[in-house]
């Protein structure tokens, strides 16, 4: 599960190491017109490149930056181990360069290469603070992500993939300024993965106060997703949304039926619940109740008779 990049809106190309060029591709005529997409595995044979700093310098020195918008950054070294700290200070120190860039993402790493709860992050509070123009931050990962309180004026997106999200972080999210945000997904996890948030950590998050543009909100792939459904059910911020999504994570009957007797949902264009554990019942109820709403019900996981250790899961975790 990696839906990293949903909010970026440019074609991805990769700007690959030495070593592993492709067959001949004409570079675009405009740098501004593609996501490029930096991702260097220094676990490769085949890559020839001396090192991840020499890898981002000649991409520095090949495409015109003042044109660059968006930036998806995959591997920074070795897969399992090395965050993108690196390219951080890289855009941090070099910012002047960059003065169109609108969208960057971390994380854009495969299975193959390295797990979701293995694929390192770092502290993307002093990003945010070098690029007040910038629109969209997206991150994937487990260990070391940081994020401080911070007002941004122009932040229209933040997402944060994770199969186990610190409570911390979902409470700094709370404490941040964001005028303009617009979409925010939240990726909660599980325990055994540091997802330690509750239902308290979203309570700033719930009340809208800091966030009065936003539209969107998905609080997913969380293991107390019944709990999250109760508070959201009450949610002040839920009134100026055009989209909730919960899915991904353990919801079952018990929070569809919070979300049932909650506060009216009519408002909405779409109700996410993709990957779920709610009744054939449920359901129908569900989709009754909400006439007018595009509702997902997608991906019903259902239990496993001849499996004794099954129990629900979320959908992305290790």
């Amino acid at each position: 599960m990696n839906d990293l990049g949903a909010c970026m809106t440019l074609p991805w190309r990769l700007f690959p190491p030495l070593g592993e060029e492709g067959p001949d591709d004409p570079a675009p005529s405009d740098a501004g017109t593609v996501a490029w997409r930096l991702h260097y595995n220094s676990l490769l044979y085949s890559v020839k490149e001396d090192g991840y700093d020499a890898y981002l310098a000649r991409f520095m020195e090949s495409v015109d930056t003042t044109r660059v918008r968006e930036l998806v950054f995959g591997c920074c070294g070795e897969p399992s181990y090395t965050g993108p700290d690196e390219a951080v200070e890289l855009l941090i120190k070099e910012a002047a360069r960059f003065p169109a860039l609108r969208a960057v993402a971390f994380g854009d790493i495969s299975y193959e290469d390295a797990e979701l709860s293995w694929t390192s992050l770092c502290d993307v509070t002093p990003l945010l603070r070098a690029f007040p123009a910038l629109e969209v931050l997206e991150v994937r990962g487990g260990d070391d992500l940081a994020l401080g309180p911070v007002r941004h004026e122009s932040l229209q997106a933040l997402r944060i993939e994770t199969g186990g999200l610190p409570g911390e972080v979902v409470r700094t999210v709370g404490d941040c300024d964001l005028p303009a945000l617009e979409h925010l997904e939240l990726w909660l996890g599980v325990a055994e993965y540091g997802g330690d948030a509750t239902v308290a950590d979203l309570a700033p998050i719930l009340s809208g106060e800091r966030l009065p543009a936003l539209r969107y909100l998905g609080l997913r792939n969380g293991e107390i997703q019944d709990e999250v459904a109760a508070a959201v059910a009450a949610a002040p911020v839920v009134a100026r949304l055009e989209t909730l999504s919960l899915g991904l994570g353990v919801l079952t009957d018990e929070g569809a039926e919070a979300l049932l007797s909650g506060q009216p949902l009519t408002h909405l264009k779409k109700l996410d619940l993709h990957h779920h554990f709610i009744g054939e019942e449920m359901m129908q109820r569900l989709r009754a109740a909400l006439p007018g709403v595009e509702v997902d019900l997608s991906g019903r996981e259902e239990p496993d008779p001849g499996d004794e250790w099954w129990s629900p899961y979320v959908a992305a975790a290790e």
